[in-house]
């Protein structure tokens, strides 16, 4: 959500910020409600004191003995009253078009993103990793996982596309992976691990910014509510209509959760594999910051995730999105994309945004600076560290074995029981 001040103190420049996103411009048709949402508010207090003036002299009228006086105060008093109700809803039908209309446009970006359209324009920052020389060549996943336990035929008949049954071994290294990230963002980078609802009411998917434009890509309970696309949801809306103190921020949250996606708007995307699917699970990261912390906060964060990468030894590189690629509430986002020698390409597995106080605005969760009366929204961050999911295709695809086999990286050892190779089914899997 957007501060309508600072749309009426320099529309010209709200617009080419949304141009610079492909966003038609929408300040002159904001201001516009803006204006007669104001122009409404300050006769519904003209109608009010006026009615309160008018009162009174009715008594002082009656004192006189003047009726005919006191009879016409009376008249206009019950006029000013029907009057008053008509401007409330009017009121209430302006603001609503207004907060509609704010809702609907996405966050500005800061001036060192790039401009562009899509993922072509997206500026590499840095590489980490030299892929890995095969002496035969490298398989897909798709390909490989099958044989290990990634099971794509039982998973589509009982669920149908993008859903996957993960067995024995292929399971346990999924577990591990989890259970290796999530004790990394907890012990080693200060977030405070959690367990969050998957299911939100309306007002949590509208405060990080799903709802009202992405309804098509989340799935609804029959009770109406949401089954959450990412952990991100339920963390950030943790400090939703608060009022936080200073000191206790930054505030950094973490869960390992399943998320639900309904990929709308992904159709013929990687319906091959295990990279896109409707149900997976992933080790969220949530920071809320003070304003003139958030962009450090956002380099932190995108580390955090990057150690993941590094620990486990997976090539990868950082990317920074450009104005077309990214999401609808960030005005910063790091992309970080793993090396996969099956597909010879980098694909994302984790994005990292500082959305500013664009969600904040949208839940009204604020701050009260140090020895100040007043309050100042927070800033709020998110970033994947990682999906679980992806990070088990990139371990597949670049600890494989001509055998069919998948070595389990050293990183993980603590995590599998013993298991330190994945083997084809016809091996006992373990």
């Amino acid at each position: 959500m957007h501060d309508i001040r600072l749309i009426r103190e320099n529309a010209a420049a709200f617009d080419a910020a949304l141009a610079r996103r492909g966003v038609e411009a929408a300040a002159s048709s904001i201001l516009e409600l803006d204006t007669r949402r104001r122009d409404i508010a300050t006769r519904m207090q003209e109608v009010q004191a006026r009615r309160n003036e008018a009162s009174k002299a009715i008594g002082a009228a009656m004192g006189k003995g003047d009726t005919t006086t006191a009879e016409a105060l009376k008249a206009e008093v019950a006029a000013l009253k029907t009057e008053l109700p008509a401007l409330e809803e009017e009121e209430r039908q302006v603001s609503a078009l207004q907060n509609a209309a704010l809702a609907a446009i996405p966050n500005l970006p800061v001036n060192e993103v790039p401009n562009g359209a899509d993922e072509v324009d997206n500026v590499e920052v840095s590489r980490w990793g030299t892929p890995r020389n095969f002496t035969f060549t490298a398989k897909e996943h798709a390909d490989i996982g099958p044989a290990l336990g990634l099971d794509f035929e039982t998973g589509a008949l009982i669920s149908g596309a993008r859903f996957t049954f993960l067995k024995g071994q292929m399971a346990r290294l999924h577990r591990a992976l989890a259970q290796f990230m999530l004790d990394r963002q907890t012990g080693e980078n200060g977030y405070m691990e959690c367990i969050p609802p998957l299911l939100v009411k309306d007002e949590a998917v509208f405060g990080t910014g799903q709802l009202p434009k992405f309804s098509e890509d989340l799935f609804r309970t029959t009770d109406r509510r949401w089954l959450i696309p990412t952990a991100e949801v339920s963390l950030t809306n943790a400090v939703q209509g608060q009022i936080l103190n200073h000191a206790e921020l930054p505030l950094r949250m973490t869960a390992l959760t399943p998320c639900f996606r309904s990929e709308a708007g992904a159709a013929g995307r990687d319906t091959r594999g295990f990279i896109r699917q409707h149900q997976f699970e992933k080790v969220e990261l949530v920071s809320i910051t003070r304003p003139e912390d958030s962009e450090a906060e956002h380099e932190r964060m995108t580390q955090c995730a990057e150690d993941v990468l590094q620990a486990l030894d997976l090539p990868y590189r950082k990317v920074l999105l450009c104005t077309g690629d990214m999401g609808f509430t960030a005005r910063k986002t790091y992309d970080l994309e793993v090396w996969l020698p099956g597909q010879s390409a980098y694909r994302e597995i984790s994005s990292c945004s500082n959305c500013g106080d664009f969600q904040a605005r949208r839940m009204n969760a604020r701050y009260r600076p140090e020895g100040a009366k007043g309050t100042e929204f927070v800033h709020t961050l998110n970033g994947s560290g990682l999906a679980v999911g992806r990070t088990l295709v990139a371990v597949l695809e670049n600890y494989q074995q001509e055998d069919g086999s998948v070595d389990v990286p050293e990183a993980l050892l603590p995590y599998t029981g013993g298991l330190t190779r994945l083997t084809p089914r016809s091996v006992p899997q373990g």
